[in-house]
Formats: C-alpha cells, sequence, structure tokens
C-alpha cells in the first residue's frame, strides 16, 4: 500500500496589529449647565402656576403654561443627549 504524502503545516504567523485612532472630543462643557437650567426653568414655570392660581407666569396663556413648563424640561432632556 502507498504511504500518502505527509503536508507541512505552515508556520503561525499573527495577525496585523490593529492601529488605533485617537478620537476628538469637543468641548461640550456647556451641557451640563445648559440642561440643569432648562430643568430648573421647567419646573419653577409650573411650580410659579400653580402657587399662583395661574394669575403667573403668562396668565393668557392659562393652562398652556403647563405644556411650556414641560417643554422646557423636555428640552433639557434633548441637550442631555450631547453629553458625553
Amino acid at each position: 500500500m502507498p504511504k500518502s504524502r505527509i503536508r507541512k503545516k505552515a508556520d503561525f504567523t499573527p495577525p496585523p496589529a490593529k492601529q488605533t485612532t485617537n478620537i476628538k472630543l469637543t468641548n461640550r462643557s456647556w451641557v451640563a449647565p445648559v440642561m440643569l437650567a432648562l430643568f430648573l426653568i421647567g419646573l419653577a414655570w409650573i411650580v410659579v402656576f400653580y402657587v399662583t392660581d395661574g394669575d403667573l407666569p403668562v396668565k393668557s396663556l392659562g393652562n398652556w403654561n403647563i405644556v411650556v413648563g414641560f417643554g422646557f424640561i423636555a428640552g433639557g432632556f434633548g441637550v442631555s443627549t450631547q453629553w458625553k
């Protein structure tokens, strides 16, 4: 019976090293103060509306003052997505 040929395995060569890229983070120091300011303005708007029985901050808006307050709070959440 004939002998089969023995195949020589290729020597192991490690994969090339991955090059790391530096990520440039922009200066986002404005995000936290703006976010907190919007939260607080929205909260203050709603509290003032309830405490003054609807006379302040804008009497002509009536109950829409609540929507304005929540709009400021929603804006704060929108700004918070920029925080890194």
